[in-house]
């Protein structure tokens, strides 16, 4: 447990990030110069080590820090195809299982946001959180009424360490702003959604809304929230059960228990794209609750993007790899991804890559050519691969800031789950329905 509030103040926090690089660089180095010096096992066996423990170093800090860099250091937990398995295993340990407030500090907040101290509202309220993230921790409590409760409580000083982030992280990417490489736009657009997920208040309505719109979906429970114990700093929603990602795949579930949450992950994904507009965008493993019987729990509704583009008839342009059928429709599709003109070649050779991702998640084969293995690496790869083709040509979108975000993230779970789904069947079982209704 930690007794201390976030460190506050631009030059604090950016001396901890500067320390923390130094550190690390330093560790490398050291690591280099030893390293040719040693052969066969040992050399592999002292890599190993060395990234453990700039691993554990870095994931420590970044929870000392809280806030927006653990939130990157979460996104980053869900890149399989880009880090070391040692690397992966420490930063997932942001998602749940960072320290948390002092339950002293944590009374105190809930106080000051709610009015009353914790034992004076619930008739029981565990002191010690079972889930502590970036921007806030989750505790265990019983109603007045005696219902199971979740209740988030956001840690002291956030939304100052939120500012002071974005100021040096528009700092560090000050040369890419000048290059065009890192728009104003992308780093606002973050801005706006990470800033987002400090109002409570604005994460009950998504509750709300999403539990409206996938109600359904009989195999997914969104938790209910309690208004009267709700603010903006405070979030009391109806306990979910079921097992983070991590520790369900602990347990050694079936490969068809693996494939049938895969679909239903999908259906999921693919229903918000062509029916809501609206995206639950944070896909980290933490924030899905799974059952043996295949049935999910999804929570943490704080980073919602809502749509406000035709993602629905890209994704149909995708499927139909519609570019090939002549300049016009390769037009069309580069005006639905960058709502603007482009150089056509440059925009053309961006297309060659969304169709060779586009391949690998819609295979045009049948039977069991049809069915996509998210075991495999190939999908995360080229996403990677496409990202760094979008940075070098300066085609950033800020619109696909959230919903990259939202793709790497289920790709990745799905990664971690190994589910073989059919993804053209789930797809086309979400959108024949939508045209049927259309025409």
């Amino acid at each position: 447990m930690v007794n201390e509030e976030l460190p506050e103040g631009v030059f604090l926090r950016g001396f901890r990030l500067g320390k923390l690089g130094v550190s690390l660089t330093g560790s490398y180095l050291g690591y280099q110069i030893q390293n040719l010096f040693l052969h066969g096992e040992k050399k592999l066996e002292k890599g190993r080590s060395f990234r453990h423990g700039a691993s554990r170093q870095l994931r420590k800090e970044l929870e000392r820090l809280k806030g927006p860099v653990m939130k990157l250091g979460q996104i980053l937990s869900t890149q399989t195809q880009t880090f070391s398995d040692e690397t992966i295993r420490e930063l997932a340990k942001l998602q749940m299982q960072a320290p948390g407030m002092h339950p002293t500090l944590a009374r105190a907040q809930f106080k000051s946001s709610c009015g009353k101290y914790p034992e004076e509202v619930f008739r029981v309220f565990e002191p010690e959180p079972f889930a502590a993230a970036s921007l806030g921790q989750v505790h265990r409590a019983i109603t007045k009424h005696g219902e199971k409760v979740a209740v988030k409580i956001q840690y002291p000083a956030i939304r100052e360490a939120m500012e002071n982030d974005f100021k040096l992280l528009r700092s560090a990417m000050l040369p890419g702003r000048i290059t065009g490489h890192f728009p104003v736009a992308i780093v606002d657009e973050i801005q706006r959604g990470f800033s987002e997920e400090t109002d409570y208040l604005k994460e009950a309505a998504n509750l709300d809304f999403f539990r409206e719109r996938l109600a359904l979906f009989s195999y997914l429970a969104i938790p209910a929230v309690h208004r009267d114990l709700t603010t903006d700093r405070v979030l009391t929603m109806s306990f979910i059960e079921g097992a983070p990602a991590p520790d369900f795949l602990a347990s050694n579930p079936s490969q068809s228990v693996r494939d049938l949450i895969g679909s239903r992950l999908l259906e999921l994904y693919y229903f918000q794209v062509q029916q809501v507009q609206a995206l639950h965008a944070d896909h980290h493993p933490g924030n899905y609750l799974f059952k043996p019987d295949g049935q999910i729990g999804l929570v943490d509704f704080g980073c919602v993007k809502r749509l406000s583009f035709d993602v629905a008839e890209l994704s149909r342009c995708c499927v139909a790899r519609s570019w090939k059928q002549g300049k016009a429709q390769a037009e069309h599709v580069i005006r639905l991804i960058w709502g603007k003109q482009v150089p056509f070649k440059q925009a053309r050779d961006m297309l060659s890559s969304v169709e060779e991702g586009v391949d690998v998640l819609f295979p045009m084969k049948t039977g069991a050519a049809a069915i996509v293995d998210f075991g495999k690496p190939d999908l995360l790869k080229i996403f990677g691969r496409n990202l760094r083709q979008v940075l070098r040509h300066k085609l950033t979108n800020p619109e696909f800031a959230f919903l990259s975000r939202a793709e790497l993230g289920l790709y990745g779970l799905l990664h971690q789950l190994k589910s073989r789904v059919n993804t053209l069947e789930v797809w086309e079982g979400i959108v024949e329905p939508r045209q049927r209704r259309k025409t």
